[in-house]
């Protein structure tokens, strides 16, 4: 008699990433939605002092992504910060970095897909969020590779519109140089919360070393990845303030609903405005599927230690990928985008992240000399500078933001707690 046996399924990714689909992700998480509303905002919040809000969110940004590459060469698995706070921190500020991001970002998937739906059809955004995301996830079970092809897609156009937005700006809107200056409006206070809402608009380039294990010579292609995206970011984003502050200035950017398709016709090109809406829903898009692949790869790797339910640990051997961990993801943000309006409700996500990029720069600060190839004092002042901004930022946020995300970390230490006491039973 013939006897069968069934191949188990792989438990581990297939890397096929290189460094341009690595820089692509990356991009299509930070080149989102919040580039199209973050300023008005930010503006309200700092006045004149956006533009110095921006290099502070900047900075801070940019320590937490030297930290969390040179982490991800050296743990290049699935789940970034869960992973790294686990490795070097121990398994409780591991769990607490994943469960804050696993929370946070589900709801941010929500927010995001009904911003797709209020770009895409005004009046009908949950059947247009729900069919997003249902598109979205049955891209990312056919290959991480068919997702950083659609990712590409995604930044060439939303480049092209903001290029087009900075070029209009400065052409036919005379930016006033005046406005660009300092004055007694901006406040230490304003300008922190708004380096705050700008720093969650940079956050994408975590989607990088959430798919660590899907990269390609990790400990080479991360670190020159992340820095790459980051940078580009940061000029495309720097322009597009400059021109928004300089043609609106920061009373008329600090009331207006959408600040690019204001400042286009303010420069005179009205008929570029439908162009950002359209540009604004593709970059919403590509936002939801960066966040989609970052829970989903965060999930898959807290269900291989038994912080969430096993089964999210199984990878699907014909294109390679967690495709339960994405199916669980692309449900629960159906039904929430379907029933609930998180729009102005995830607040505690800005707060979460920003603890979670406190945990990736705590585990750099432990990395010893033979563990990575940069000078440990440099590695150790990057890793401070990023943890006392990350820890600044986040108390600077609005007291509902703090308060909520406090609650959702707590909720998440609570489980660790409830887990381990049954653990040892």
């Amino acid at each position: 008699m013939m006897v069968t046996t069934t191949a188990p399924e792989p438990s581990e990714l297939r890397r096929r990433l290189g460094l341009s689909d690595a820089v692509t992700i990356g991009l299509g998480a930070m080149l989102g939605a919040g580039v199209f509303a973050a300023f008005a905002p930010a503006a309200r919040a700092a006045g004149s002092g956006l533009l110095v809000g921006l290099a502070l969110a900047a900075l801070v940004a940019y320590c937490n992504a030297a930290s969390s590459a040179r982490l991800a060469a050296r743990y290049p698995a699935s789940g970034g910060t869960y992973v790294y706070g686990r490795e070097r921190l121990g398994p409780f500020w591991g769990h607490l970095a994943g469960w804050g991001f696993v929370v946070g970002k589900t709801a941010s998937c929500a927010a995001m897909a009904l911003t797709v739906g209020a770009y895409a059809w005004p009046g009908h955004e949950r059947p247009v969020a729900v069919a997003a995301v249902v598109a979205l996830t049955a891209l990312n079970c056919l290959g991480v590779q068919k997702s950083a092809w659609f990712t590409r897609a995604v930044v060439v156009v939303v480049l092209a519109v903001l290029t087009a937005v900075v070029v209009a700006g400065f052409g036919g809107g005379h930016p006033d140089a005046q406005h660009l200056e300092l004055g007694s409006d901006a406040t230490m206070t304003g300008v922190l919360q708004a380096a705050g809402l700008l720093f969650f608009a940079f956050a994408g380039y975590a989607r990088v070393a959430t798919l660590g294990e899907e990269v390609r010579d990790p400990a080479r292609t991360i670190p020159r990845a992340i820095p790459i995206a980051l940078g580009i970011t940061l000029v495309v984003y720097a322009a597009v303030a400059v021109v928004a502050l300089g043609v609106l200035g920061a009373d008329r950017l600090a009331g207006s609903t959408a600040p690019l398709a204001d400042t286009v016709r303010a420069a005179g090109v009205p008929e570029l405005a439908p162009v950002v809406r359209a540009g604004a829903a593709v970059a919403a898009l590509g936002s939801l599927l960066a966040l989609i692949l970052g829970v989903s790869r965060t999930g898959l790797a807290m269900a291989r230690d038994r912080h969430l339910p096993v089964f999210l640990a199984a990878v699907e051997p014909r294109h390679q990928v967690p495709r339960r961990a994405e199916l669980t993801v692309g449900a629960v943000v159906v039904v929430l985008a379907a029933t609930v309006d998180l729009r102005g409700a995830i607040g505690f996500s800005s707060f979460g992240v920003l603890v979670y990029y406190a945990i990736a720069n705590a585990s750099a600060w432990t990395l010893r000399a033979e563990e990575t190839p940069a000078r440990r004092p440099v590695v150790r002042t990057v890793a401070v500078v990023g943890l006392t901004g990350c820890l600044l930022l986040a108390f600077s946020l609005p007291a509902v933001s703090v308060i909520t995300g406090s609650a959702v970390l707590a909720a998440g230490a609570l489980s660790y707690a409830v887990r381990t006491r049954l653990a040892t039973r």
